[in-house]
């Protein structure tokens, strides 16, 4: 058991934390939720130990170790894969270390091999005969090809870095498991192991995130940081946003009377704890919902940002004919031969071993990396581009006001009064729209790129992995609002709700050609087996 006592935190003259107690209890996944810049990292880095509170403290249980994913993605270049995961259970490696360099010291004593004896006995007790296979086993299911265990870490991709340090984190069934966005730069195949591993995790998960679909899996309980204080809900993503934004509306609602406002509230829990049950957590979390309180529920005062886009004219005949592509990067092919057919109204998802295939194939698509091949935009397309690197369109002194204004296309929107409501909406409130645009941190940067696609009306949009950056509130209408476009839609994404809402056509890059899915959801294509298995020869 984890428990949190009295925590608060003062920190750049801001409290970001204010007496905060909790309990994480074992056979628990905890959501940690919360707007950006609330101090969800911040939070698990009290957790951790690695920043101290202003008042308060944490305790575990006696003999219980903590595992902490970290995105320290340069760590490590000159070990292997093997080592870095058995350092996941720290004590564990550094004792197969002394005994080891014991028996590899030719002037070892006898006294030396008594410590050896002692410390094989500890070794044995701590489970450390069956620890190169276990780690062995969690790199091959994230994906790590055994051939690829006793390399050296600085071989690796980026992708690769990040599995190695997430089977690192999960090695040696730690009693208290932190993990800080851990899907990020995984693949299908990856996160879908995480889920069952967490949802099988024994002990207690606390976990960020931005991907709903993986909250709304493994969770069963969201602790919502907001307020300077945190507060658990029973339940999953999904069950937590719902009911905070039906506290919201009825709070708001003056003219309803309160027994009204909980016949509805115990009305809306009734029917999420019967819908619990199509859940993979579904008889623990049924218990905590049918447990809650009317009293439990407040509204967030979390605020989303309005998006919604239009286009100036619809496509025509053709949007995009792709033929015989190849991309080499750092004389490296990236893609080879790659050949498909959009149409119009086509809302298309590209998703590849890595993400340097996804984003080079969306900047051949806009020109702005060189290729072999043919592409062929249809006449009547009007392009607007997300690009997952946005250092180029923001190396200006200028305001966020100013900057937008070269993407107005009227003289009604070339005005302060008309931009700064615009961007009032995009949560820019009054003095922020004069910002200049190098100083706005990531969130920031990909809100404003939205702001210009809106302001461009294009009919086809292309975004290289949008959600990156963005809270849970900001993905959620930028979601709606490609739901709701008209036009057509190419993009990558990691966020398994954003593809599945969204696309109706999958195609699937690889160095040796595609697959492609027309008229398929992701979740029809997860679940098609023969489409897997092509997808699955293809990447081998």
């Amino acid at each position: 058991m984890l428990t949190v006592s009295d925590i608060s935190l003062i920190f750049s003259d801001r409290k970001l934390f204010d007496d905060v107690n909790i309990k994480f209890t074992p056979g628990n996944c905890y959501g940690l939720i919360g707007a950006n810049g609330a101090g969800k990292s911040t939070f698990l880095k009290i957790l951790d130990g690695e920043i101290q509170p202003t008042t308060g403290h944490v305790s575990m249980n006696p003999n219980e170790r903590m595992s902490v994913l970290r995105q320290n993605h340069y760590d490590y270049e000159d070990q292997t894969p093997l080592d870095v995961v058995m350092m996941g259970n720290e004590k564990l490696f550094e004792i197969n270390q002394e005994k080891n360099a014991i028996y590899m010291n030719p002037d070892a004593t006898d006294d030396d091999f008594m410590r050896a004896a002692e410390l094989e006995a500890e070794f044995g007790e701590m489970g450390g005969y069956e620890a190169e296979s276990e780690a062995a086993r969690l790199l091959q299911n994230l994906g790590i090809k055994v051939e690829q265990h006793m390399d050296l870490m600085a071989n690796l991709t980026s992708g690769e870095h990040v599995k190695v340090l997430l089977a690192k984190a999960l090695f040696g069934k730690p009693d208290v498991l932190l993990l800080d966005e851990p899907t990020n730069g995984l693949d299908i195949q990856a996160i879908s192991w995480l889920e069952e591993f967490l949802i099988n995790f024994e002990n207690t998960v606390i976990v960020v995130s931005h991907d709903r679909h993986f909250l709304n899996n493994v969770c069963t309980y969201m602790a919502d940081l907001d307020y300077g204080k945190i507060k658990l809900y029973p339940g999953n993503y999904d069950f937590w946003k719902e009911s905070s934004e039906l506290a919201l509306r009825l709070q708001n609602d003056q003219n309803r009377k309160a027994e009204e406002k909980i016949a509805e509230l115990k009305d809306f829990i009734a029917r999420f704890s019967a819908n619990a049950s199509k859940s993979k957590q579904a008889t623990s979390r049924k218990k905590m919902l049918d447990k809650i309180e009317v009293e439990e529920f407040v509204p967030s005062s979390r605020k989303y940002p309005f998006v919604g886009f239009d286009q100036e004219r619809e496509v025509g005949n053709d949007l995009l004919r792709v033929e015989n592509l190849s991309v080499e990067i750092d004389g490296e092919k990236v893609l080879d031969n790659i050949s498909f057919i959009l149409a119009p109204g086509d809302k298309t998802a590209f998703i590849g071993q890595n993400d340097i295939q996804q984003t080079a194939l969306l900047r051949a698509l806009m020109g702005d990396i060189e290729y072999s091949g043919e592409i062929k935009w249809g006449i009547t397309t009007s392009r607007s581009y997300l690009p997952k690197d946005n250092t180029r369109d923001f190396d200006s002194e200028d305001s966020i006001l100013d900057w937008l204004r070269q993407f107005v296309l009227t003289k009604e929107e070339d005005d302060n009064t008309y931009l700064r409501g615009f961007l009032g909406r995009m949560l820019f409130k009054g003095e922020e729209s004069l910002k200049q645009v190098k100083v706005l941190s990531g969130g920031e940067k990909v809100r404003v790129m939205l702001s210009k696609m809106m302001l461009q009306r294009a009919n086809v949009l292309v975004l290289d992995d949008p959600t990156n950056h963005l809270d849970l509130e900001s993905i959620s209408a930028l979601n709606d609002g490609l739901k709701a476009f008209k036009g057509s839609i190419l993009f990558s994404s990691h966020d398994h709700e954003f593809l599945n809402t969204i696309a109706n056509h999958i195609v699937v890059l690889s160095k040796n050609g595609v697959v492609d899915r027309i008229g398929e959801t992701y979740d029809e294509f997860l679940a098609n087996d023969e489409v897997q298995a092509k997808v699955k020869a293809l990447w081998a």
